[in-house]
């Protein structure tokens, strides 16, 4: 029922660039002449900090020897031939491929900032998309429009819009809790669904609605006034969605150039 972001890898990609830092020549310690770079432990004490984890000293330490002891297993394993076999190898390319990634968005999104006239006028596009009311919404969820309409026959009739649902709905969310669906905005849900709910007054019972996932019956069980957050209060999840939304259309981009076969 409800829309379902798909920026999945996109924040994954933010998240990596935000630990993506420029090389340290200062080592923090040597393996066998290999360099531990200063970086890389400040890199694993920022995450960690980031995490919840008080930063100090101790931990500082604790995380150089993890990095030390990572260093002395991967001399050992490349020595053995590991990093030549196959899995590895691939696992090391894929490792290779999202550093390098992450360089790339964190690059992008550096040289090309969301300015806070964009964010502005995303913010007003979302209240008046959002509006101002909540509704509080129960439904019954059928494969046919016959079986919706022998559902509404039963309400009529004296039975409970909740019993309904827990013996006839197909939505496996809201079956057990007698079809409700708790306070949402209508542009969360499917058009064909938000429409008919905006439609009812309080108590009132929808005619069979078709969407992608069957049939719905919706009961407005009531409303209630929207407070939209501030501007300022949204400005960090928006500039992060307008990223995430810019970041997908360079990487549509960038496959439209491509000779993918």
């Amino acid at each position: 029922m409800l829309k379902f972001s798909k920026f999945a890898l996109l924040s994954a990609l933010l998240a990596f660039a935000a630990g993506v830092q420029a090389a340290d020549d200062k080592p923090e310690a040597l393996v066998n002449g290999v360099s531990i770079p200063k970086s890389r432990v400040d890199m694993r004490v920022k995450a960690a900090a980031q995490q919840g984890q008080p930063e100090s000293e101790e931990m500082r330490k604790a995380i150089r020897e993890d990095l030390i002891n990572l260093e002395v297993i991967s001399q050992t394993a490349a020595k053995n031939g590991l990093d030549k076999q196959a899995d590895t190898a691939q696992q090391l390319e894929l490792a290779r491929q999202s550093v390098l990634a992450g360089a790339f968005v964190q690059d992008y999104v550096k040289s090309n900032p969301v300015s806070a006239e964009a964010m502005k006028q995303e913010y007003e596009t979302m209240k008046a998309r959002v509006g101002n009311k909540e509704f509080k919404l129960s439904h019954i969820l059928v494969e046919s429009e016959d079986e919706a309409k022998k559902a509404i026959a039963e309400v009529k009739k004296g039975a409970k819009f909740g019993k309904v649902a827990k013996s006839k709905s197909k939505d496996p969310g809201s079956k057990d809790n007698g079809g409700d669906l708790g306070w949402a905005v209508p542009s969360n849900f499917v058009q064909p669904f938000a429409e008919a709910a905006m439609k009812l007054t309080k108590g009132q019972i929808s005619a069979p609605v078709q969407t992608q996932f069957g049939w719905h019956v919706i009961r407005l069980e009531d409303t209630r006034e929207l407070k939209v957050p501030t501007f300022d209060e949204m400005k960090p999840q928006l500039e992060k969605r307008m990223q995430q939304q810019a970041i997908q259309k360079l990487i549509e981009d960038l496959r439209g150039k491509a000779k993918i076969e």
